[in-house]
């Protein structure tokens, strides 16, 4: 019966929610669901960090909660309009608009500004996060997005697009690159890594990952960790590692606390790796981990929280926990 009731919600709702408009022009695609008119709400700052797979309802809900009912942007460079539905149903925004691009000049486009620069949430699909790159780095975009975080509106991201949220990237220009692949040699040519492109709050010197348990990543994530230490870039590198099917939901002030089915997990490197050179397997030391489980905080502002604490190392290329398991 439950299943039933279900449907038929779902069906009230697809009777109720207004038409979707699309409009194709030089470089993109939009589809806006709603009120065509812009409205102005008073947000509350944060990051949605979605790790890929089926996306949660509960985290969009604390979103659609955190832009007061407003205008939401979904960025995106593959696909269509498959959020658009799917938030309208989930309640309270004043529209959903999805922005495709297909290529850079599209985020010069005046039009495409504008409905970013009125966001009350914005949010970052899946897909391949090298065009993100490719398309938003060094132009209005990328502004416009900074912008939007210092102001206080939240902003979200699942796979590629949490992928591009932190201050470092894993950039997939060549591919993506496997643990293996990583850990064999960290100079892979696969292993491409951007910095400063997005200025997220409490997201300094962290690199994000995404799909990380289920795709066996962490190798490859340790590999990221000794490049960003060992080019210079800091002295100390984290990461967030985020499992399909979970999300990491962190507030204005640093707090966070995972929801969803899988696992977030904090890293930190805080040395310079023994072997991190061209040709040669990775070799690190006691890279702090703490796994946080759905239900359970985590404070992005003195990187502390509960969970599970144990130290990850690589040796000539494998990887070792001090708990016996790595995830």
């Amino acid at each position: 019966m439950r299943s039933i009731a279900f449907l038929l919600l779902l069906g009230i709702a697809a009777l109720q929610r207004p038409a979707t408009v699309h409009r194709t022009a030089a470089g993109y695609d939009t589809y806006l669901t709603g009120n065509a008119a812009n409205v102005v709400r008073q947000t509350r700052g944060g990051l949605q960090l979605e790790g890929g797979g089926t996306d949660i309802p509960a985290a969009f809900r604390w979103l659609l909660d955190h832009a007061a009912g407003g205008d939401v942007v979904v960025l995106r460079a593959s696909g269509a309009d498959g959020y658009n539905d799917f938030l309208m149903d989930l309640g309270s925004a004043d529209s959903v608009e999805s922005i495709v691009f297909h290529g850079r000049e599209a985020a010069f486009d005046d039009t495409v500004l504008r409905s970013i620069d009125r966001a009350e949430a914005v949010f970052l699909a899946g897909g391949d996060q090298a065009n993100y790159l490719r398309f938003w780095k060094g132009t209005p975009v990328q502004a416009a997005l900074d912008r939007l975080a210092a102001r206080g509106v939240p902003i979200g991201g699942t796979s590629a697009g949490l992928a591009v949220l932190g201050e470092f990237s894993f950039a997939a220009l060549n591919d993506t690159v496997t643990s293996a692949e990583a850990l064999a040699n960290p100079h892979d040519a696969k292993v491409t890594l951007e910095r400063a492109f997005l200025q997220m709050p409490h997201l300094a010197g962290v690199i994000t990952d995404s799909h990380f348990v289920r795709r066996d990543r962490l190798g490859r994530l340790l590999a990221f960790l000794g490049r960003i230490v060992q080019d210079g870039w800091r002295q100390t590198a984290r990461a967030i590692a985020v499992d399909e099917e979970a999300a990491l939901l962190v507030e204005a002030d640093g707090s966070a606390h995972v929801v969803g089915k899988g696992p977030v997990s904090f890293l930190q490197l805080s040395a310079a790796p023994e072997a991190c050179q061209p040709g040669k397997p990775l070799t690190l030391s006691n890279v702090s981990v703490v796994r946080v489980d759905p239900g359970s905080p985590f404070d992005l502002s003195d990187w502390k929280g509960t969970g599970t604490p144990y130290t990850v190392s690589a040796a000539a290329g494998t990887v070792r926990s001090s708990n016996g398991s790595v995830y």
